[in-house]
């Protein structure tokens, strides 16, 4: 679908963006003016949702969220969103399962010792490169930047704004790359160093380093063209980049594993993030091609680099977010061998419901922007409630699962090869701790996309978040000699669920102006919930010896008593999660008969 400008553009400069109705008004669809207009009435709404449920928007919907050329810009329906969700969804699983089999494929060829210590020091390079530059830093600034040039775009500016946008910005940031991934490989030994100052075989972990660190420059192309995709409502091959990624980490591991040991890990990182920068060209290059609607050729933009003070916040916050990482390895490395891959086998694990919930906000976050920019507060602040409350439950239902059952999934994923039954104990005893962190976890993920959707910088989410740090590096530091690998996971729960409260707290003019109490009162519905699914599910998984009967039988009971308690309290995160399964689906169905 594309978006139709207004019948007399602007040619005197850039063209002011109108309040949401307007543009549903002059060129949108009339599903597009319901999501923006979500206080008119339910017979309206209906009405309006019908008329545009036509057998050509489908099509064009579909292949939109499935991230194929389906117009300029598909509407932000429901029904779109639901779709979108599910795609996201699937490749982000697939995606998440390979990367258990990465974890399983590391435990397996080479156990949890020092190498593995040594390759996860190196591995702490990708880590804060994959937060800086795909999921927070580069997509807080360039999504809301790519929102307010398709804006701009759709009303007839001079020029393309978009292409404007790219020729600003993406030579820039290539250079930084490049040069900071230099100066990475240059400085290897001092960063093993800095990282892990206690580790037995630093050699090994700096050769390692040298190999991880060519992802800063893959990792900041790929982030660009999954913000610029997104922007655009293109979801499927960003989506899709964490499937590449493992898929070159994991063959790495099995073609080199006999000669370079776990080296070859380090180089499956390098081509993995190759493979991430590909999977993304053909979209966007298929994107940039086209003529904006709006575009006369005979005068082009100015070239638009993106604002300093925006770029500085997000990217700060995403490097104080990925410093608990900095300070556990730190802390662990001084912990006898084998430390550093406890905490990080606990960590995937326990972060796959965080990753479900966060893939929520991660759809509608370019909604959210595009809202912002044509005017429209109210949309924003809707839409980021129904976030709130269905990530949330998206979440608290996996926590009440791994609370319930640690020890069986750690055994049934990694048990086996060099990781011993002990190694699963002390994983997942960190893995409990870990979970009690995720609700925090995904509300930051969630809030801090409303601090930065409309495309100014804040310094107040860099504050909430250094305020978590200190509160993990101090809880950390003073439990890690008397509780080790529980004290350092104990302090990440504590400092990150310290940094949603101060972010909660916040909300309003610097930010979205959601309703806290409102908020506050509809997470307690889901957190009930799964407080007692878990007790529950605890008590259904230890009456089994098997691991997998266990898991089974803790796991679907955590399910049916979080749903139905949850349901019965009212929450509309539930709600909300049931309906949008059942549109995806039966969308689905449609297109399949």
């Amino acid at each position: 679908m594309t978006v139709t400008p207004p019948r007399t553009p602007r040619t005197d400069g850039p063209a002011s963006v109108p309040p949401a109705r307007s543009v549903a008004r002059t060129g949108e669809t009339a599903e597009e003016a319901v999501e923006a207009a979500p206080r008119a009435s339910a017979s309206s709404s209906t009405a309006a949702s019908a008329t545009s449920s036509t057998t050509a928007n489908a099509t064009t919907n579909t292949a939109a969220a499935a991230g194929t050329d389906g117009g300029e810009l598909p509407p932000a329906s429901r029904r779109f969103l639901a779709r979108a969700t599910l795609v996201t969804a699937v490749l982000s699983v697939a995606g998440a399962l390979l990367g258990l089999v990465r974890d399983q494929a590391l435990a397996r060829l080479f156990g949890a010792g020092s190498d593995t210590d040594a390759f996860l020091v190196a591995w702490t390079v990708p880590e804060f490169a994959a937060t800086l530059l795909i999921e927070d830093g580069l997509a807080f600034a360039l999504i809301p930047a790519f929102s307010m040039a398709l804006a701009r775009r759709s009303q007839g500016a001079p020029g393309d704004p978009v292409r404007a946008l790219v020729a600003g910005t993406l030579p820039r940031l290539s250079l930084a790359f490049v040069a900071v991934g230099a100066l990475f490989i240059g400085l290897a030994p001092q960063v093993v160093e800095v990282l892990a100052p206690g580790l037995p075989d630093p050699a090994l972990a700096v050769d390692c380093t040298r190999l991880t660190a060519t992802c800063v420059v893959s990792f900041g192309l790929a982030g660009y063209c999954s913000a610029a995709l997104r922007a655009h409502r293109r979801y499927g091959p960003p989506a899709a980049i964490y499937v590449a990624y493992n898929t070159g980490i994991i063959t790495g591991m099995f073609v080199l594993g006999g000669h370079w040991g776990v080296r070859s890990a380090a180089t499956g990182v390098a081509v993995g993030g190759l493979l991430m920068v590909l999977v993304q060209l053909p979209s966007l290059w298929a994107l940039l091609r086209k003529r904006g609607a709006g575009e006369v050729a005979s005068v082009p933009e100015e070239a638009r680099p993106l604002d300093t003070l925006l770029l500085t916040t997000v990217l700060l916050f995403a490097l104080c977010r990925q410093s608990q990482v900095l300070i556990e390895r730190f802390l662990a490395s001084q912990l006898p061998a084998g430390a550093i891959s406890h905490l990080n086998y606990a960590q995937k694990v326990a972060q796959m419901p965080m990753i479900l919930s966060v893939m929520v906000c991660t759809v509608t976050f370019p909604v959210v922007a595009r809202a912002l920019a044509e005017g429209d507060t109210e949309r924003a602040r809707s839409r980021v409630e129904r976030d709130l409350a269905l990530a949330a439950c998206i979440v608290l239902l996996g926590t009440a699962a791994v609370l319930a059952c640690s020890p069986q999934i750690i055994e049934l994923l990694f048990q086996r090869g060099a990781f011993t039954a002990k190694d699963t104990a002390a994983t997942a005893g960190v893995m409990r701790l870990y979970a009690l962190g995720l609700l925090g976890q995904t509300l930051t993920g969630v809030l801090v996309r409303s601090y930065f959707s409309a495309g100014r910088g804040s310094w107040y989410p860099v504050g909430a978040m250094a305020a978590g740090i200190v509160v993990t590096s101090w809880i950390g530091a003073l439990s890690v000699g008397s509780w080790g690998v529980y004290g350092i996971a104990a302090a990440n729960a504590t400092g990150i669920t310290v940094t949603a409260l101060v972010l909660l707290a916040g909300m309003g003019p610097r930010s979205v102006p959601v309703r806290i109490r409102g908020v506050l009162h509809e997470l307690s519905r889901p957190v009930r919930a799964a407080v007692v699914a878990t007790l529950a599910g605890s008590f259904a998984a230890g009456r089994f010896v098997d691991p997998l009967a266990g898991l089974t039988a803790g796991g679907l009971t955590v399910t049916v008593v979080f749903l139905l308690l949850g349901r019965a309290l009212g929450s509309q995160g539930i709600d909300s999660a049931l309906r949008s399964v059942r549109s995806a689906t039966r969308r689905l169905s449609h297109g399949r008969s």
